[in-house]
């Protein structure tokens, strides 16, 4: 938008501290290549617009603001003689998009000091070669650290994340591998057994009900359920009881794999009722190797689903094999980012899942969607962790207007005051030197704010920190994947 053309004072431009140490010719230079403007109340340039002049404010008010989500947050307010906006990185030339980084308004009848941004470029070079020079290495090396530590941020996720998955993968893998060798044994003893049974005077009646039992028993294994500790014991004392009194040896270390299969006293009446009291004990025996089968082999089902449970969580997590942008289940990216995440997360956390599996599914990257996901989490998990006492992490999903809202609850300590100006900046942290780069929350501003078009922010009290995401239930972009109405 242009002003109102104004004649250009020398003597005002070189009262203003920005130009004040110029030469005279200098001064005039500005104002025969630049210009004076004057501009009702309302906006001068939109955020995002191609950079093409740099202003110098001469008198009334500006507000520089800038998107975030639907809201036009305002980040600046000055009446400052000489405060600048607009194209002031035009130095930078082709090498950076020139466009502007926020919104200008101004909300009384205001003068700017107007300069093209190529002159300005120019002046900046020829006038101020050094300092161009120093601020090219300022800017781009700030950048390239920024990259690089926000790098190793990623590589430090992945670390801790790989640590845990091998964990996780670790405890059911060993437990197939041991289960499967005592199957090996049992299906050994099961073979004695069955020689044994064999050798002996069995009715062909008999064989068939004790088959029968066996058959029933197996069944009752599948569906045994867990009991208490104490109800355990007094099933174990009872079972046992019946075993020395039928004559069987040992009773008391058959009875624990009983009761694990949800076996009682009226099962071991049925299996007496079957055999002679000769050949009892062989058929308890075979029976036990039986039971001791079906948990094995429990155990080893229950093993091998929990390791294909976490493989596909690596996979939902990584979203290796799916396109970058596609139309995703939120729930199904935090279930996977919290199994991931478990080992870190600990015993001493209580997770609670609120979730409203009504709300649809939405456009995104769900890669970096994920990403969010786990630094939230990550800091939740360390500021409980700094209290030294249990902690409730709660994640929570909810419709908020035409916008998805997911938040992340947590009982640490809370925000300091003092901080929460702060902590979206890049590079700054709480966490002990060494243990965090202050790039979690500067990257989870990104991925939300410039990349989805959502809206990231927080409450703090001590005991109750609330960081909230909100993102579009529709795309912005026309080009990329709806989710279909039903």
């Amino acid at each position: 938008m242009n002003g109102r053309p104004l004649p250009c004072s020398q003597e005002e431009l070189g009262s203003l501290f920005l130009f004040e140490k110029l030469a005279p010719d200098q001064i005039a230079r500005l104002c025969r290549e630049g210009r004076v403007e004057e501009f009702e109340p309302g906006p001068v340039y939109a955020e995002g617009d191609d950079a093409t002049c740099f202003y110098v404010l001469l008198e009334g008010t500006i507000v520089l603001s800038r998107r975030i989500g639907d809201y036009d947050v305002e980040i600046t307010r000055s009446s400052s003689r000489g405060v600048y906006a607009g194209a002031f990185q035009a130095y930078l030339g082709d090498r950076l998009r020139q466009v502007y980084n926020s919104s200008l308004r101004v909300i009384e009848p205001t003068r700017f000091f107007v300069l093209p941004a190529e002159t300005f470029a120019a002046i900046m070079r020829e006038w101020f070669p050094m300092a161009v020079h120093l601020l090219e290495g300022l800017f781009f090396g700030a950048k390239s650290v920024q990259e690089a530590v926000g790098q190793r941020e990623r590589l430090l996720a992945l670390g801790s994340l790989s640590a845990g998955l091998t964990h996780e993968l670790n405890n059911p893998a060993a437990a197939a591998v041991r289960a499967t060798s005592a199957l090996r044994e049992r299906v050994a003893g099961m073979r004695h057994k069955l020689g044994v049974i064999a050798a002996r005077p069995y009715r062909r009646d008999s064989l068939e009900t004790l088959i029968e039992v066996q058959e029933r028993t197996a069944e009752r294994v599948a569906k045994a359920t867990t009991l208490s500790p104490l109800e355990a014991s007094d099933r174990e004392d009872a079972l046992s009881d019946w075993l020395d009194d039928h004559g069987i040896a040992d009773g008391w270390q058959l009875a624990p794999t009983f009761v694990q299969a949800g076996l009682d006293i009226d099962w071991l009446d049925q299996v007496a009722a079957a055999v002679d009291a000769d050949t009892l004990e062989g058929a308890v025996r075979w029976l036990n190797c039986t039971v001791e089968i079906e948990v094995l082999m429990n155990e080893i089902e229950e093993s091998t689903t929990r390791v294909s449970a976490l493989v596909t969580a690596a996979k939902q997590y990584s979203q290796l094999d799916r396109a970058p942008h596609q139309v995703a289940d939120v729930h199904e990216l935090l279930d996977s980012t919290l199994l991931m995440v478990s080992a870190k997360i600990g015993p001493h956390i209580t997770v609670v899942k609120d979730y409203d599996r009504s709300l649809p599914k939405i456009p995104g990257y769900p890669s970096e969607l994920n990403q969010v996901w786990t630094n939230l989490i990550d800091n939740a998990v360390s500021a409980m962790d700094s209290t030294g006492a249990d902690g409730t992490l709660t994640v929570r999903t909810a419709r908020d207007g035409d916008h998805l809202l997911v938040e992340f609850r947590d009982t640490g300590p809370g925000i300091p005051a003092e901080f929460r100006d702060r902590i979206f900046d890049p590079f700054f942290t709480t966490k002990p030197v060494g243990q965090g780069t202050g790039l979690g929350l500067d990257i989870s501003w990104r991925i939300v704010v410039n990349k989805h078009k959502g809206d990231l922010r927080f409450q703090s009290v001590p005991g109750d920190t609330r960081f909230q995401v909100r993102l579009p239930l529709a795309s912005t972009d026309p080009h990329l994947p709806q989710e279909e109405s039903s």
